[in-house]
């Protein structure tokens, strides 16, 4: 393993401080926590306050995207483990301005039952809390840690649409319902060419031969549902748009919103290829997405691989909030 660190152990507090130290402009620290707020508070002022987070290796996912315009409060977990009940229930703290607080929560086991438990601390304090478990990946309906679909790379642009509407005025039951019409129309498949190694384990969570790539793999290194040889972009593009065709029905008209997230080792040079073939496939389905977004946004530490995300813009006010300004790290 080779990896720029120093003691595996204290990778996170590291990043965290190296984060909040490079960009105190746009968040800052929780003391005695691995949470992050937004530097400016007064951004929050008389507004539904909107926290997630999850396991750390995941960056820019999910302090990246605190900021006025979109989350109020990211809580960072060690590498691939939910952040503990008690650090979210200080960030929900923080950011309440009493119109309620709002959690976006990955369908994982672990982060589901913690933010379900700091929901009922904060409530207990008198803060009403509403939540929504983002489960937007199609490749399997059951994984390593979870009940039910995984989510991944598309919560990014739950945290956008629902930072946007908080920030103009929307109310904690508004947020809510806006969440719930968002989510089934949300799908994401993924293909990995190598695996994520956790800094503390040393080794990746799976192997690939040199010419293997594995269909759906997960942001934990879970498994997908098929490996086979490597095989040119077009023909990744199309195996990962036909499962999403599958389940949104691609509909010439209909308008979507297309996110090609890099999964933490990717080049920049072979997304644009992706997505060059992804736009072109479309194309011949007379389909010209919306909006359109390509990078780095919820990776896997140093997985190769890149995953396809897609949202039907079902509301004419979605696409306004993915175009709506923010002040983030890494939007």
């Amino acid at each position: 393993m080779k990896k720029i660190i120093n003691d595996p152990k204290d990778v996170v507090a590291e990043m965290v401080d190296g984060m909040v130290r490079a960009y105190p402009q746009y968040v800052q620290q929780v003391p005695e926590t691995f949470a992050l707020v937004r530097s400016n508070q007064d951004s929050m002022k008389g507004k539904v306050g909107i926290v997630s987070g999850g396991g750390s290796g995941h960056e820019p996912t999910h302090a990246g995207f605190v900021g006025q315009g979109m989350l109020s409060a990211a809580v960072a977990g060690q590498v691939f483990t939910s952040p503990t009940p008690d650090q979210i229930y200080e960030a929900i703290k923080v950011v309440d301005q009493g119109k309620g607080v709002f959690l976006v929560v990955k369908n994982y086991s672990g982060d589901v039952m913690n933010f379900d438990m700091a929901k009922d601390l904060a409530e207990m304090d008198g803060i009403e809390v509403k939540s929504v478990v983002v489960d937007d990946d199609i490749a399997v309906e059951n994984s390593l840690y979870t009940q039910g679909r995984r989510g991944v790379a598309g919560t990014v642009l739950m945290h956008k649409i629902l930072g946007a509407a908080a920030d103009q005025g929307a109310s904690l039951a508004e947020l809510a319902k806006i969440a719930q019409a968002v989510l089934p129309k949300l799908k994401t498949i993924a293909v990995a060419l190598s695996a994520a190694t956790v800094p503390e384990v040393g080794k990746p969570g799976f192997e690939l031969a040199d010419d293997e790539i594995e269909y759906g793999v997960g942001i934990h290194s879970e498994p997908g549902y098929r490996r086979e040889k490597i095989k040119p972009a077009k023909s990744l593009a199309t195996e990962l748009l036909t499962k999403i065709d599958d389940e949104l029905k691609l509909d010439p008209n209909k308008q979507y919103a297309l996110l090609v997230n890099g999964m933490g080792a990717t080049p920049l040079m072979e997304q644009y290829i992706f997505t060059h073939n992804i736009l072109d496939l479309l194309a011949e389905k007379n389909i010209k997405p919306s909006f359109i977004k390509v990078g780095n946004f919820m990776t896997s530490l140093d997985m190769a691989g890149i995953s396809l995300t897609l949202l039907e813009l079902a509301d004419s006010t979605w696409l306004n909030a993915l175009n709506y300004p923010v002040e983030t790290i890494a939007w």
